[in-house]
């Protein structure tokens, strides 16, 4: 189950912890991706906090938001760029993504085969996918004060098993958020202390999430396979045209 957008807004912007959670997952996301110049970037879930280092730089970068979760305008100082978006069902074409972001958009769905198909689908050749996810072994995944104790959490193995079933290539993973998930001050203090060294140690020992890179695999599985077919919901009498001043 989603979590909804005011909560996840509230603890990435409003709160002490939620602000050092950004600042941990954008600071790895910056040595795995420090820029996409010219790129379509797009993240889905709640991904608008790691989105922003690309906004004068890309081509274009979109932030779908599912139905479930709920959507805010973003970015609030500049032109929209957030989409309210089924959650398999993107308003993307195939093939026209460089990257993509999934942040709490994994875990928390009950259709995740249908999703990392739909993630496939709008990858680019070359393109290259992050998926974060709560490190079922960390202490944030046992909190559900934040938003990492919701949802199913993985394990490197398992996230990795997962992707590959899709025709996903993973390249390699870094764990983050090693600062302990309390908002005590003095833990707090302490945090990038913890973050420090916990980049220094191997991808192995994760934090309270990993984040996995993988590409996009374009040649065909051996052996044979069978994709379910997803059936697409009717749309309603009298609401295929877009209404004016309406996202």
């Amino acid at each position: 189950m989603h979590l909804d957008v005011q909560d996840l807004r509230n603890f990435y912007y409003r709160s002490a912890l939620g602000r050092a959670a950004q600042a941990s997952l954008r600071g790895r996301l910056a040595e795995i991706w420090p820029e996409a110049k010219g790129q379509t970037v797009v993240g889905f879930g709640f991904a608008a906090p790691l989105l922003r280092p690309y906004l004068s730089d890309a081509r274009r970068v979109i932030a779908l938001m599912p139905g479930p979760q709920g959507v805010m305008p973003w970015p609030p100082d500049g032109s929209n760029v957030s989409v309210l978006t089924e959650e398999t069902l993107w308003p993307i074409e195939t093939g026209h993504v460089d990257k993509l972001i999934m942040l709490h958009g994994l875990e928390t769905s009950e259709r995740a085969y249908d999703l990392l198909e739909e993630a496939w689908r709008v990858l680019g050749p070359g393109g290259k996918a992050l998926f974060i996810v709560p490190n079922r072994a960390g202490l944030w995944s046992r909190r559900d004060r934040t938003p990492f104790g919701f949802g199913r959490p993985y394990s490197a193995s398992q996230l990795e098993t997962q992707l590959r079933k899709h025709q996903f290539l993973p390249e390699r993973h870094v764990g983050a958020l090693y600062q302990l998930p309390s908002a005590k001050r003095a833990w707090m203090k302490s945090g990038p202390v913890f973050e420090r060294a916990g980049r220094a140690m191997p991808g192995i020992f994760a934090g309270g999430a990993f984040m996995v890179e993988a590409s996009k695999l374009v040649y065909p599985p051996k052996g044979k396979v069978s994709r379910a077919k997803r059936l697409r919901n009717p749309v309603p009498q009298g609401v295929t045209a877009p209404i004016a001043g309406r996202i």
